[in-house]
């Protein structure tokens, strides 16, 4: 969706191209957890699943925090969104000592399982679910982790905007209407391509630097009715 709403004069320029990693990662997340793990599209999902699977007893609180469960999962594209940023920093934390020379490649799996205890209470079973199951590294790509940290900072922010700006949002998602936010994202983000940096990007659409405060703000409101946590 962020490719496909560049504006199209911008086509084969520096220009035409995603701002950078942080914002793509923010489009999908925002899809992926604001909308569809929302308390009101997945009134919408509910009910396509209800009316074509069949979900027996599981009414839609049921759906709802089960959709929303959160546990150490071992897997970090499997994880929740709270502690999916501590997979992020658990890696961060190992490519920057890689690359300071305070950690040996030959001890990264040992720091791997201890950083994995110590953030996530558990060491993982197997290499293959443990420090070897992104292909990350082996591919090249360090610096990468933090860009989907920097997609949920973003992200959060970004539907906090588009909630005040967009009438009766949670109504139309609740409906399974989707198109205005995708019209929102297009005017205020996707078109600009890599116009403005990304910090100048959220300026201009939040009225202010970006900040983790959104995230964590809308993190503890969701989570906290969830779980009941007062």
């Amino acid at each position: 969706l962020y490719e496909q709403g560049i504006n199209k004069e911008l086509t084969f320029t520096p220009l035409g191209h995603a701002v950078s990693l942080g914002v793509h990662e923010s489009q999908s997340r925002l899809w992926e957890n604001q909308v569809s793990r929302g308390p009101f599209f997945s009134q919408w999902i509910y009910q396509q699943c209800k009316d074509l699977l069949g979900l027996g007893d599981i009414g839609y609180d049921g759906f709802y925090r089960a959709i929303n469960e959160v546990g150490g999962s071992v897997i970090r594209t499997e994880s929740d969104e709270v502690t999916y940023n501590l997979h992020v920093l658990l890696r961060f934390e190992l490519e920057k000592a890689l690359f300071e020379d305070r950690l040996a490649l030959q001890d990264v799996e040992e720091a791997w399982n201890s950083k994995t205890k110590e953030l996530l209470g558990f060491v993982p079973p197997s290499v293959d679910m443990g420090v070897l199951q992104d292909v990350h590294w082996s591919g090249g790509h360090f610096g990468y982790f933090p860009t989907y940290t920097l997609g949920n900072i973003y992200s959060a922010e970004l539907f906090a905007a588009a909630d005040k700006q967009i009438d009766d949002l949670s109504d139309k998602l609740s409906k399974g209407e989707g198109g205005e936010l995708l019209d929102w994202l297009r005017e205020n983000v996707h078109q600009h391509g890599r116009l403005y940096t990304a910090p100048e990007l959220l300026t201009r659409v939040c009225g202010h630097q970006p900040t983790s405060e959104p995230l964590v703000r809308y993190l503890q409101t969701k989570f906290s009715a969830i779980y009941d946590l007062g």
